[in-house]
């Protein structure tokens, strides 16, 4: 084995037990540490950006081993292609770019420090000592540059405009691309030597994101006041259909900007088919409730703030049903250096 997983990982990671992440000590339990170490299953490295608050957030993550190989499969690496990695964590893929394209073609930058550094270690211990840079990914690294590919093992919504400049005409950006209502699809884009980048979206990926687009924390009681005013509403209308199907929450989320989901059983009981799905936007107040219960589909919604985020929902998933549900693959990206637009089938058929 060339590059053994179990190198890169911390002697005390994060497990979840009843929804919540508990620590998982090396010390403690070393047969299970090693288990979760050769797991195909995330492996959370740090909660809350390391700042000790408890809050429970993890913020870094060792990714599913099968999910490192669809990326790594997708940005197709040749030895002597100079690759830049964005989001080092553990420095486990960088081990794997450099066992492809070679330890000085391998640039790797990581925002954390003190995971840059953890990771630095572990990759020079293990034989991989690939250049580890501490600052943010989102700006490349410029001193590189021109790379081949860069792949980001960070979630992006807005593809940063420095990765397109810093890529060779020819090259490739994979990345993860999720919205803040669907956890995230694989993307990889050709770069056209015109200033512009474009490709498809490919496989379900969920990755942690970058730290300036991750959606707001926060649970529904710090969004929902019952003193809000709503206006109420009943609708057929199923959160199965939109919510549940990958493909129409992935259209959803690419029409309908900054909308949350989260789904509330009926705390009295939870065994219950009774629930409600809230929908919000944190950045303006906004809120949605979808109540669902047994029996005839008629569930009440209720909207308050200056989006009517149930209707922008109806209205994406509709659209996205008369134009033949289209899957997910079937949307692709550009990036120019001035927006970004996501098209269906073509370029020519702007979305969003």
């Amino acid at each position: 084995m060339a590059v053994p997983r179990h190198l890169f990982i911390p002697d005390t990671v994060w497990v979840r037990e009843e929804g919540r992440p508990v620590p998982l000590r090396r010390a403690d339990s070393p047969e299970r540490w090693l288990e979760a170490c050769y797991s195909d299953e995330p492996i959370a490295v740090q909660l809350d950006d390391g700042d000790g608050s408890g809050r429970g957030y993890v913020t870094s993550s060792a990714s599913m081993p099968s999910v490192v190989a669809l990326m790594l499969e997708a940005a197709e690496l040749r030895f002597g292609h100079r690759v830049l990695e964005i989001g080092t964590g553990t420095g486990f893929n960088a081990a794997l770019i450099a066992c492809r394209v070679g330890i000085d073609n391998t640039t790797t930058v990581e925002i954390d420090a003190d995971l840059a550094e953890q990771a630095r270690e572990a990759l020079k211990n293990a034989g991989w000592p690939v250049e580890t840079v501490a600052a943010d990914g989102t700006q490349g690294y410029p001193p590189g540059a021109p790379y081949d590919r860069i792949l980001s093992t960070a979630s992006v919504y807005k593809v940063p405009y420095p990765w397109i400049e810093q890529a060779a005409p020819g090259g490739k950006v994979v990345t993860p691309w999720g919205t803040a209502f669907h956890s995230g699809a694989l993307l990889r884009l050709y770069v056209n030597g015109d200033g512009a980048a474009s490709g498809h979206f490919e496989g379900d990926t969920g990755f942690m994101w970058v730290r300036d687009q991750r959606p707001p924390h926060g649970a529904v009681e710090d969004r929902v006041s019952p003193e809000h005013d709503y206006a109420e509403t009943v609708t057929d209308l199923h959160p199965y259909e939109p919510v549940g199907d990958f493909s129409a929450s992935f259209a959803i989320g690419a029409l309908v900007p900054g909308m949350t989901s989260t789904l509330v059983y009926d705390r009295d009981d939870p065994a219950s088919q009774r629930y409600t799905v809230y929908l919000m936007d944190p950045r303006s107040g906004s809120w949605a409730s979808w109540h669902i219960q047994p029996g005839p589909r008629e569930y009440v919604v209720k909207q308050h703030g200056p989006r009517s985020l149930f209707d922008e929902l109806a209205r994406a998933y509709q659209w996205w049903k008369e134009v033949g549900k289209p899957d997910h693959t079937r949307f692709g990206l550009t990036v120019t250096p001035d927006r970004q637009i996501v098209w269906l089938d073509d370029p020519a058929h702007p979305v969003a």
